[in-house]
């Protein structure tokens, strides 16, 4: 049967099983919105308000299922506004396919309207990106597309739609369905790493990365467990582990704890598992410095270009996460471990930082945060965008089996928002909850509007402090006193949520925090509330008055 190029990409998406997609509408793709008409609820397709909002969107899919998060977007500007989520899905590793629209291939380099070279543009951001010339080669290069951007370390593929090609007509049929391949780890190999890790004195696990699955979390726990040994996750990935288990010890991160940088300092072994080795893990490269790194280094990843990039590791694995986990937790055990008394007190140390001292003002996020622990559902999904706002739900929440955190590696404003409308469309069922700063709300918030159309309902905390915070706080740090660019004149955020539909709420103490998150449980269309925070109070552990204090 005769197919133009768009109906075979609606059903080469199908084949893939494909179910939803998020984007704008554009001209230069509208061979494809008809198309997508065609298909009718087989594949929803999200009308986002902004192809940045509408990349987050994908890109936290990517995060929350494991599949591919699908996004259509419009030719020039359409394109380089989604770049935000793109670069996203690439430090975080996230499986994404971006379909973009395109000139006409009888126009190319005459600079037409909107003219852009893909490959040029999202070269360095992406694992692949291709442009599809011919109808004919739709099956073809969708799959290639959607094997790419799952296999070994994820990460996202940008696929470019002349307009041409997308009404041609071809005799292609769809493909079948894509299984990404994934390298497994060879029994010498990690009977090597055992053997390691027995002569270690001092050994620490260190995971994160993309690419995990419910299996394999739950391996790298009993693996974790049997040997009692002590781990620490990477930024925003502190849901790889229950953290109700005895070896979860920290996160190493931005504004990294001084015991977690003294225990990783002190290690004498780092199993680094699908981590790597960035700016955030290192410190800015001072806690694991490449010019004098003297530690041993089992290093374990899906991606054959990660291993030895930047430390040479005594021990390279290319493994995919779940299956090195798996095998490491069928090796045998590590009788009397010498580190188990070090794990314990790391495991000590960690939770003796959930005990703050009161924060500036009269409301105090420590205490919120507290309740916040109470209450929650154990299968809620978290999501934040970036800031030192940030902090709060990552440092002072529990994350368990069920519970999932969908946060920005890359330090991405803005990507909470519509993560947190993702997560109610995909998943209406769980309880969803969004930690935004005051400016970062304001880069994404209107893709609420997403929620008021299709019916989901997040709860949003904003918090609201007048200012970039991260920002203020290195000003404090680096130019004490002068500040510059950081404030911020807000809007109402509870008329904003309104108008929306949602209900909302501005709190301005800690005691009525309880009563205003209850009421914005019960509202059936979603809420906003907003918490008004002094701005003395730069971060959990940090004031505008001690930091200028130590710079002078």
């Amino acid at each position: 049967m005769s197919r133009t190029g768009a109906q075979l990409i609606v059903e080469c998406l199908l084949e893939q099983e494909a179910e939803i997609g998020f984007g704008v509408p554009g001209e230069s793709y509208l061979a494809v919105l008809d198309a997508l008409h065609d298909a009718g609820n087989a594949f929803r397709f999200i009308n986002c308000r902004q192809e940045g909002g509408g990349s987050f969107m994908a890109e936290a899919y990517g995060k929350l299922t494991g599949k591919p998060g699908i996004l259509f977007v419009t030719r020039g500007p359409g394109a380089t506004n989604a770049a935000i989520g793109i670069h996203t899905a690439m430090q975080d590793s996230v499986p994404m396919v971006v379909f973009v629209g395109q000139i006409e291939t009888s126009m190319r380099d005459r600079e037409a309207f909107q003219e852009l070279d893909y490959r040029a543009v999202f070269g360095s951001m992406c694992k692949w990106a291709v442009e599809i010339d011919s109808a004919d080669r739709v099956p073809e290069l969708v799959c290639r597309a959607f094997s790419v951007a799952q296999s070994g370390r994820p990460g996202p593929v940008v696929v470019a739609l002349p307009e041409n090609m997308l009404v041609q007509t071809t005799d292609a049929r769809p493909r079948g369905f894509v299984k990404p391949v994934q390298a497994l780890p060879a029994q010498c190999q990690i009977d090597d790493a055992m053997a390691m890790l027995r002569q270690a004195k001092r050994p620490v696990v260190i995971a994160g990365g993309g690419g995990w699955n419910d299996a394999g979390k739950v391996a790298l726990q009993n693996f974790l467990e049997a040997n009692q040994l002590p781990l620490v996750v990477t930024f925003r990935n502190q849901d790889r582990i229950d953290n109700e288990s005895p070896s979860y010890v920290g996160d190493a991160s931005f504004g990294m704890a001084p015991e977690i940088r003294k225990f990783l300092d002190e290690s004498d072994l780092l199993l680094a598992l699908n981590v790597r080795f960035g700016e955030t893990l290192t410190a800015g490269y001072t806690l694991f410095d490449p010019a004098t790194f003297d530690k041993t280094l089992v290093h374990i990843h899906a991606g054959e270009g990660d291993l030895g990039k930047i430390f040479t590791p005594d021990l390279a694995i290319l493994s995919g996460p779940n299956a090195a986990a798996s095998a490491l937790a069928a090796s045998e055990v590590v009788d009397a471990p010498v580190w188990a008394d070090r794990t314990k007190k790391a495991r000590h140390n960690w939770l003796a930082g959930f005990d703050l001292p009161d924060q500036p003002g009269d409301l105090d996020l420590g205490k919120v945060l507290a309740h916040l622990r109470d209450v929650l559902p154990d299968d809620t999904i978290i999501t934040n965008g970036a800031g030192n706002f940030a902090i709060w739900a990552n440092r002072f929440l529990m994350y368990g089996k069920n519970r999932r955190l969908i946060g920005p590696e890359a330090g991405s404003m803005g990507a909470g928002v519509p993560a947190a409308v993702m997560a109610r469309l995909v998943d209406p069922n769980r309880f969803v909850l969004c930690f935004a700063g005051d400016g970062d709300f304001q880069m994404n918030g209107m893709e609420l509007g997403v929620a008021q159309q299709y019916g989901a309902a997040p709860i949003i905390i904003v918090i609201n402090n007048g200012m970039y915070g991260t920002i203020r706080m290195h000003q404090e740090r680096e130019y004490p006193g002068r500040v510059s660019g950081t404030a911020l004149v807000n809007p109402d955020f509870t008329k904003i949520a309104e108008a929306f539909g949602l209900h909302g709420e501005r709190v301005e103490c800690t005691q009525d925090f309880a009563d205003a998150f209850e009421r914005a449980r019960a509202s059936r269309t979603g809420a906003l509330l907003e918490l008004v925070v002094d701005p003395e109070g730069l971060a959990p552990r940090a004031t505008v008055s001690g930091l200028r204090a130590r710079a002078t």
